[in-house]
């Protein structure tokens, strides 16, 4: 399937054409949603933080805005703040600037309150809109693709069926020079010793037992314990008994290609291939740092449903198993319970989920864009003042 796709003055290719109307603080949030509102083919997300934060917090939150207006399906970027935030909207832009596509500030305390601001919001992303419209798409590959990988409400036959499956489709996308990357370091603990093993060098396969043992460490600074938290309640009522249990079905996304490189939270790779992503294991937080990553589609594995999507990719959700996906079917892109089934076969739902990737890539509309699923959070580990 040939593809097509917008390519951004860094090099990276959109599959998407996207107007980002990006608030920079929860106080900004509702005024980007209604400038948004005002300029259909517009979209926002819901910033529930920007304010506050602490240490780490404030520069993974920056690098977070900054790059999720960096992600290739973006090609104009309205940033929105109040005036007084510490990642300001000023700054922001200024650092989205190094993409090399437009982008345009307000602050709503130095415009003049929320109906100025709507005012002038709404005449800039209309302009934004109109040149946005004159870009067209060009002959791209499947290198092109940087696909996310997020499970969520898994049961016993996620490793079975669709993570399975997932990791075939994977396969296939860097035997073609594609990038897959995979994220929940916390639903690693007890697969994290053969992702190391499958790691390209011995520098990339310590780095991922560094990185989960962090995340172990940062846990029980807290004096928690994540094998008493994992796998949560859905997962343990629909048959998973052990985040170890859970970690080797999740585990089975990046598929059998030896892992490339370890990201940071949110962080742009530099490279080509299989991928690990350090992000939590709630679903929102992890697939916003794979978007801001430069993720450009992410495909979500799940055995129970569920609604999550994010406007700035597409996200087409798999299921494990037949009933659920009977029940979810508004929510569900493609069934993988079949294999359970003896109708298919592992191999055989991977190539749907590789063909839908491509489909979507292309154009088609996943069911959490066709129902505005659109959801955003940034992974706060230390405390707010």
């Amino acid at each position: 399937m040939d593809l097509r796709g917008y390519r951004r003055p860094d090099g990276r290719v959109g599959f998407r054409n996207h107007v980002l109307i990006l608030p920079t603080t929860i106080c900004s949030s509702n005024v980007a949603h209604r400038i948004s509102q005002e300029v259909p083919g517009t979209i926002t997300v819901p910033n529930d933080s920007g304010c506050a934060l602490l240490g780490k917090d404030h520069e993974v939150y920056a690098r977070t805005i900054i790059n999720t207006a960096g992600n290739p399906n973006v090609a104009a970027t309205l940033v929105v703040g109040l005036g007084c935030e510490p990642i300001s909207a000023e700054r922001a832009a200024a650092e989205i600037e190094r993409f090399g596509k437009p982008v345009r500030y307000l602050n709503i305390q130095q415009v003049g309150g929320t109906i100025n601001t709507l005012r002038e919001g709404v005449r800039v992303a209309q302009q934004m809109m109109a040149q946005a419209s004159t870009l067209k798409t060009e002959p791209a590959a499947v290198a092109d693709l940087v696909v996310g990988l997020e499970c969520g409400g898994s049961d016993a036959a996620s490793g079975l069926t669709a993570n399975t499956a997932l990791g075939a489709a994977v396969d296939r996308i860097v035997d073609e020079g594609g990038t897959a990357i995979i994220g929940e370091t916390d639903e690693c603990i007890g697969a994290e010793m053969l992702m190391a093993a499958n790691a390209k060098t011995e520098a990339v396969g310590k780095r991922i037992l560094e990185v989960v043992k962090r995340f172990e460490d940062h846990v029980r600074m807290y004096g928690a314990d994540l094998s008493t938290g994992q796998p949560a309640r859905g997962n343990i009522e629909a048959g998973l008994s052990t985040i170890e249990e859970k970690s080797l079905g999740c585990a089975m996304k990046i598929g059998t290609r030896p892992i490339v490189e370890v990201l940071e939270y949110s962080q742009i790779p530099g490279q080509r291939g299989p991928m690990l992503m350090d992000t939590p294991g709630y679903d929102i937080t992890s697939i916003t740092g794979l978007v801001a990553g430069g993720c450009q589609i992410i495909v979500f594995t799940t055995g129970l449903g569920t609604p999550v999507g994010i406007a700035v990719a597409p996200v087409i959700k798999v299921i494990s198993n037949t009933p659920a996906y009977e029940r979810m079917k508004d929510n569900i892109d493609i069934n993988a319970g079949t294999i359970l089934e003896g109708k298919e076969t592992i191999e055989e739902v991977g190539e749907r989920i590789y063909n839908m990737i491509l489909e979507v890539a292309n154009g088609q509309k996943t069911k959490a864009e066709i129902l505005g699923e659109n959801q955003f959070s940034v992974w706060r580990t230390t405390t707010e003042l």
